[in-house]
């Protein structure tokens, strides 16, 4: 089971409390862009092997978005970070 930290109720949860969101920061472009940018825009996501930022949603609970950074091989939350947050830095070892 995924435990999931949220950084705003300060309690760690099971993920069924949560909703993944998708992948974080990733920015939207202008308006007036190629049918190529928006489409790498709406499907064209990293693939990380390792630690992966990801947005999360507290369904279950405040109902507030955050960040998370997640390790794909060994599919642990690193750390969590509230919406807007600087990113945190993890090394790949870690």
């Amino acid at each position: 089971m995924l435990l999931v930290p949220c950084p705003y109720c300060e309690e760690t949860l099971p993920e069924v409390e949560f909703a993944y969101a998708g992948e974080a920061h990733v920015v939207r472009p202008h308006p007036r862009v190629t049918d190529e940018a928006w489409r790498d825009f709406l499907y064209i996501r990293t693939n990380a092997k390792g630690p992966h930022r990801e947005r999360w949603r507290h369904v279950h609970g405040c109902g507030r978005y955050f960040n998370a950074v997640r390790d794909t091989v060994s599919d642990r939350i690193l750390t969590t970070y509230a919406a807007g947050a600087s990113t945190p830095e993890i090394g790949d070892g870690a």
